[in-house]
């Protein structure tokens, strides 16, 4: 996005593709307050945003929040409230009221504010754009998962990471197991052969169903789709992507980055019946195949009333292991266990090892995998959506693009809820 707000995102995208940045990377030391100071803001002040927010204010002893922007007034003041509230990061908070953004250009106001690090929460169909103008303005940046919601904004946040590699600014992502002392842990002993080769995962997230807004008739039709963005594939990318990309991410963890070469799904709507649940389905069940034969079998789900499940069963030639348990079974008896996990909740570890890493001047950069498990997310969810085999290789050049033709406040038509066998990708 560009501060004309109706320019759309295809006119962004094509705008910066050739764009080379060349803004100074930010070197230990010089941060933007001219002393060790690091300078953070935050776009989009949802749940999500004030929990990173004080995550980040807790990962380093010299750490200010300057600056705050969101779509909604309202949303930004209930954020900064709750923040202030907190007592061990209160001393922390400096955000004046001209470092208070909102509107669909916010952002640029806040990358212009003097910040050094910037927050990117925002619902998903925002982080590619926001990204690349975080990049190219030099900032380090920690970005919510999923980090886009087509294939379009996955290869332009691809072409971002190693534009911030360029520059050695940070880029860390929201894919916080990742993080988990626990899970490093037996995601470890799993790369070091204990239960043989991978020839599988099933992985699940059965769950309830999320948060609804409501409505109002003084919004307009991209207002409520906003303030009720979870149910909009251009904002979400469907639960699937913004939900159960957790899953994909842990598998790609354990496939060590290697992605696979098909996928095919079903899923639907059957208790999203409702218009005001906009288009998205409640329930998916996809395979993945790799190039070695080995697959990944996928559902979640989101459904009151109903038993849920959330883990990452992985089996081996020699055993299995259970991720969200922290435990291997071998085939032949014995195996392994954590036991009580007391180690450091993974939101805030992956503050602090991003913190640390940009105080060491070698800023961590997992754009690129970001990415790739993301566009695991979407591939599972078109494949679902179009009933059709979709290669990884098709998907990676995918002109889907589900931007609205402009960001301005006023209507904004929703497609149809997609049927399988007719539903087309480009």
């Amino acid at each position: 996005m560009t501060p004309d707000t109706t320019t759309s995102r295809r006119t962004f995208l094509k705008a910066t593709a050739a764009t080379v940045a060349v803004a100074s990377p930010l070197l230990p030391g010089a941060f933007a307050a001219g002393d060790d100071t690091l300078r953070v803001g935050l776009v989009g002040c949802g749940g999500r945003g004030t929990g990173a927010a004080k995550q980040a204010l807790r990962a380093d002893p010299k750490v200010k929040l300057v600056a705050l922007c969101d779509a909604f007034m309202d949303r930004l003041e209930d954020s900064l409230g709750e923040l202030k509230n907190i007592k061990d990061i209160a001393g922390k908070i400096d955000v004046p009221p001209e470092h208070c953004f909102d509107g669909f250009d916010g952002y640029q106001k806040l990358l212009n504010s003097g910040v050094d690090v910037v927050l990117l929460c925002t619902p998903p169909g925002f982080r590619p754009l926001h990204l690349r103008a975080a990049v190219e303005a030099g900032k380090h940046v920690f970005c919510e998962k999923p980090v886009a919601v087509d294939a379009t904004g996955v290869r332009s946040v691809i072409e971002t990471a190693k534009l911030a590699r360029e520059k050695n600014t940070g880029l860390c992502s929201g894919f916080c197991y990742r993080y988990d002392q626990a899970k490093r842990e037996t995601v470890r002993r799993i790369h070091a052969g204990m239960i043989g080769d991978v020839a599988a995962m099933h992985i699940t997230y059965l769950t309830s169903p999320l948060w609804h807004r409501g409505s109002n008739p003084q919004w307009s039709e991209m207002e409520y789709q906003m303030r009720n963005w979870y149910y909009f594939t251009w904002l979400s990318g469907d639960f699937i992507v913004e939900q159960h990309c957790h899953n994909f991410d842990k598998a790609a963890w354990v496939f060590k980055g290697e992605m696979p070469v098909a996928c095919t799904g079903v899923g639907g709507r059957q208790v999203r019946t409702d218009p005001k649940y906009g288009h998205i389905y409640d329930h998916f069940s996809v395979a993945f195949e790799y190039k070695n034969g080995a697959k990944l079998f996928s559902t979640c789900r989101q459904m009151a009333g109903c038993t849920g499940d959330v883990n990452d069963h992985v089996i081996g030639t020699k055993g299995s292991a259970q991720l969200m348990k922290h435990a291997i079974t071998l085939s032949g008896g014995g195996g392994w266990e954590m036991g009580d996990d007391t180690s450091k909740d993974m939101y805030q570890v992956e503050h602090d090892e991003l913190f640390a890493s940009i105080r060491a001047g070698k800023p961590i950069n997992d754009g690129e995998a970001a990415a790739h498990s993301t566009l695991m997310a979407i591939t599972a969810r078109e494949a679902a959506y179009t009933g059709k085999r979709l290669t990884w290789k098709d998907m990676l050049v995918s002109k889907q693009n589900l931007s609205p033709q402009a960001y301005a406040w006023g209507p904004n038509p929703v497609p149809g809820v997609p049927t399988p066998g007719v539903y087309q990708i480009v």
